[in-house]
Order: structure tokens, then C-alpha cells, then sequence
């Protein structure tokens, strides 16, 4: 499910097995790259991080030109996506289509050697929260786009799709076998699904077993990974003992009901957060992972479809200036943290394990942290607070994410320094910026070194000598709609207990 901002951008991460003298890619599995970060890792460090890790695929949510050159000629190929603003002027013409084809397909193709293999045509756009917003200007965007790739002699290696949301699709009978599209959109996914069939194209679907725990407080917890369950579900004469599997089979049930039996699918988003919420912990993220790699290693499907499809793992990094309008865990779906430092062990295959990004460069050893004489019940605290997490991401801050057992001081210490952070280490963005609450030190306030909460350095992107410190007055600040602002800080207040402070 994606409750992202448009312009997220994704990666595919392709887990490899590894023998002694080579290395075997295992083409179903990828994972997504999204750059939507106030400290972004360099492109080319990360698609180091890639071709270290055995990547050989990306994927991308928009043409970031950056990005793009970086893999250049690196052998990693690519999935480029189209935001769905670009998809109603897509949909008035071929010649806008022709366009964008010539100035973010072609022009990388031939200038800088990029492997594109597809094009993503809009992101899950017939959600049910968009209210047919894009229904009417996805399938003929598609259509134009195509026509577009044909023009530009790349119809044969390139390859359009359409990422949907897995609530394109239903049950009746609440079992796979009673799979079908929803009424209200049967006519245009049966019209797409022509369009990329009679192309060879394929059809990617997001499935998220963590939003269903998420979303149901009784969902059976063992359902959502792949290690058994004490209550299956069974469905005629087969027993799904996992959510992925009953998910991605009604689909294909819905496919078959309605002629194509065939259809190439991947999946295009899955994965499982690492803070931000209870269920989103190292602990699950490295049992789910674990898992899905492993079914892949062991070129392992679905009852429906025994041979795995190409899968791309959700996410290959953190985010801290995504939405947090789903939950605080939208910013925690990487397997590694924002400068490529790895949260918890996977097993690659083979015994291989997971690779650290090389290379990365670091704003200076310093945070920013609460006065130890400040006075915990000074009024200005609490607005202090509340301009830090406007501007920075406190979401691990909040019931049941990794810093929820700070003590008051703690969780100050931490909204500060994290403003401290993303405002690049500036002058006065910690002493001059809190009410003399707060101070520089070079002693790293993390709790303990097995702690899960960290206190972040982040990364030296080379801007922060132009950077600017935010007005506290902007009302419409771009830095506010991506952390969040007061709804966040609201939050915030009542996990930490700050209410009382107030009072």
C-alpha cells in the first residue's frame, strides 16, 4: 500500500546469491530506493552500495537526473516512474508523451548508457482515498506513453506497467478463489490489462502484510510472516499459511476469472518498517525479510503461481521528510538506515551478508542536547519542541518507537539534536535557536551502545554552507507539509508527556 508523497523516488534492491569465485543474481527480488530524505545518500555511493550488495535492478518513482547519470553504465537496470500529477498532461496528447520520452527515456539511453527496462505509468492510482481522482487519465497516460516508446524505436526493450494497490481487487467470499476486481473500476482494469498484455508488458501490485497488522489490532500476528501460523486459512484444497500468499493469489484468481491466467506480475512494494510503531521493530523487519529472501533463494511462489515473481523489497534506505499522514513508521522502511549502515543481519544467500554503504561523509562529531540545569517545566519547552519537530523528524519518538523510554530530558535532547542535524550543524540552530535550553557537546547522548534509539550525525551533503535556518513565522513552509508540523508535535506531546507540562 502507498500512502507516499508523489515524488518519492524508489530503488530496487536485487538480492544475489553468492558463490566463492561469483556471484548468482537471483532475478525476482529487488528493492525500492526513495530519496525523499533531508540528507539523502550521494547517488553514487549508493549505487556502490548496490553493485556491493549484488544489486542489478532500480527502480526509481520520477526521473531524478542525478540518480540517473550515477547509473550510468553501471549495469544495474532501471524502472522509472511517473508521478500521477504528470498523468493528466500525459493523457491529452501523444506529442506531450513524445516528449517526455525524448527528454527522461531517451536522452539517458543514449547520453549516459542507463539501462531502462520499464516505465512505471503512475503510482497506485485508483486507491480508494483518491476518489477517482487519476481514473480517468491513467489508462489513456498508458496508452500515449506506449505509443510514445514505439515512436522512439524502444517499444521492444522498454516496457510499460502500472504499480496498483491490492485494493484494486476483493473477495466476496473473503477467500483467494473468490477473487475479482472491484465494480467500480472491472471495465478499466480489464481495458489495462489488454493494453499490457497485448504489449508483453507486465502488471505490478504493492502488497504491505504489515498494514493489515497495523490496521487490525486483532490480525493474527504469525499470519503476516512466512516462519507458520496456528491458524491457516484454508481455501478448498489449499492452505495459505501467510498473508502475502492468500494476498498475491487473489489476484491471480482475479486475473483468471477474467482471461488471462498468464499475466506476468511483480511486485512492485514490500516490505516492513523498523520504528515508529510497536509492530515496527528490527525484530519483525529482519523475520519478514528473512523471509521473503529466503522463499526467494529457494525459487519458492504461490499456491497459484508456484515460480516466484520479481519482488522488490520496500525500502532500500529511510526517509526522513516522507509523509508521516499513514503513521510515524512511513520514514523507517529501510533496510538500512539513512547513510546506508545496516540495521540488522539478512542472510543474502549462500552465507553472504549484507554490505554497508563506503564512503559516506559526516557533518561533525557534535549534538545537540538539552542543558543538564535547564529546567524541565520552563514554558519555552514545549515551543522549543514544537519548531523542532515541524523542521525535523521526531517520529521515533513516539508510543512504542525506538526512543519511546527516554526520560523527559531525553526526548528534548532528541527533537533538538535532530533539528540540530537536518539544519546541517548551523550556528545557532541548537544555542541560539531553544531559549537557552540547550547546548552543544561532543559526548554522544545515545542511551547505550545496544540501544536502538540513536542520536543521529547526518550526512555532509556539501550544501550546509548555503543552507538557511527556517522562520518560525512561515506558515506554508515546504519543511513543515514533509515532517508533519503541529500534527506531529501533537503527537508527540502526549507520547513523551509533555501534556502535563503544559498543565
Amino acid at each position: 500500500m502507498n500512502f507516499r508523497l508523489v515524488f518519492m523516488f524508489n530503488l530496487v534492491f536485487l538480492i544475489s546469491n553468492f558463490l566463492d569465485t561469483e556471484v548468482i543474481m537471483v532475478e525476482s527480488l529487488g528493492c525500492n530506493w526513495g530519496t525523499r530524505a533531508s540528507h539523502p545518500l550521494p547517488p553514487d555511493i549508493t549505487v556502490k552500495l548496490m553493485k556491493d550488495n549484488g544489486i542489478n535492478k532500480v527502480k526509481l518513482f520520477e526521473v531524478v537526473p542525478e540518480a540517473m547519470k550515477a547509473l550510468g553504465k553501471s549495469g544495474i537496470q532501471v524502472m522509472v516512474g511517473i508521478p500521477n500529477e504528470l498523468l493528466a498532461p500525459l493523457a491529452t496528447s501523444v506529442r506531450v508523451a513524445e516528449e517526455f520520452v525524448s527528454q527522461n527515456i531517451s536522452f539517458f539511453i543514449s547520453r549516459y548508457g542507463v539501462n531502462i527496462r520499464h516505465i512505471a505509468v503512475g503510482n497506485e492510482p485508483f486507491l480508494k482515498t483518491y476518489k477517482d481522482l487519476f481514473s480517468q487519465t491513467t489508462f489513456p497516460a498508458l496508452q500515449n506513453i506506449q505509443a510514445a516508446l514505439i515512436k522512439a524505436g524502444l517499444g521492444r526493450d522498454v516496457k510499460v506497467t502500472i504499480p496498483i494497490n491490492a485494493d484494486v481487487y476483493q473477495s466476496d467470499s473473503g477467500m483467494p478463489s473468490g477473487g475479482n476486481f472491484r465494480p467500480d473500476i472491472h471495465d478499466l482494469m480489464m481495458n489495462i490489462i489488454k493494453f499490457l498484455n497485448d504489449n508483453g508488458a507486465p502488471l505490478t501490485i504493492n502488497i504491505y502484510p504489515f498494514l493489515s497488522l497495523y490496521a487490525d489490532p486483532h490480525f493474527p500476528i504469525d499470519y503476516a510472516f512466512f516462519d507458520g501460523t496456528a491458524a491457516p486459512v484454508i481455501d478448498g484444497s489449499i492452505t495459505y499459511t501467510n498473508v502475502f500468499e492468500a494476498n498475491y493469489d487473489t489476484l491471480i484468481w482475479a486475473l483468471e476469472k477474467n482471461g488471462y491466467p498468464n499475466m506476468p506480475i511483480i511486485v512492485g512494494e514490500v516490505g516492513w518498517p523498523t520504528d515508529g510503531d510497536p509492530n515496527a521493530n528490527k525484530e519483525y523487519a529482519r523475520r519478514f525479510n528473512q523471509g521473503l529472501i529466503d522463499r526467494i533463494n529457494q525459487g519458492k511462489g504461490t499456491p497459484k503461481r508456484p515460480s516466484p515473481p520479481d519482488i522488490y523489497l520496500f525500502a532500500l534506505v529511510d526517509e526522513d521528510a516522507k509523509s508521516i499522514q499513514p503513521g510515524n513508521f512511513e520514514r523507517h522502511w529501510g533496510i538500512f538506515y539513512y547513510d546506508g549502515t545496516i540495521k540488522y543481519p539478512l542472510n543474502l544467500g549462500n552465507n553472504k551478508n549484507l554490505t554497508a554503504a563506503k564512503g559516506v561523509r559526516y557533518l561533525s562529531r557534535q549534538w545537540c542536547v538539552m542543558k543538564p540545569d535547564a529546567n524541565p517545566s520552563d514554558p519555552n519547552l514545549p515551543q522549543s519542541i514544537n519548531y523542532a519537530c515541524s523542521y525535523a523528524d521526531c517520529t521515533s519518538l513516539g508510543y512504542g518507537a525506538s526512543c519511546n523510554g527516554l526520560d523527559l530530558k531525553g526526548n528534548a535532547s532528541y527533537a533538538f539534536n535532530m533539528y540540530f542535524q537536518t539544519m546541517n550543524q548551523q550556528k545557532g540552530s541548537c544555542t541560539d535557536r531553544f531559549y537557552n535550553l540547550s547546548v552543544i557537546t561532543t559526548i554522544d547522548p545515545t542511551p547505550s551502545r545496544d540501544s536502538s534509539c540513536r542520536f543521529e550525525i547526518m550526512i555532509d551533503t556539501g550544501r550546509h554552507e548555503q543552507s538557511r535556518t527556517p522562520s518560525s513565522s512561515s506558515s506554508s513552509s515546504p519543511a513543515i507539509e514533509a515532517y508533519g508540523g503541529s500534527v506531529l508535535f501533537a503527537t508527540f506531546l502526549i507520547a513523551v508527556g509533555f501534556i502535563s507540562v503544559v498543565a
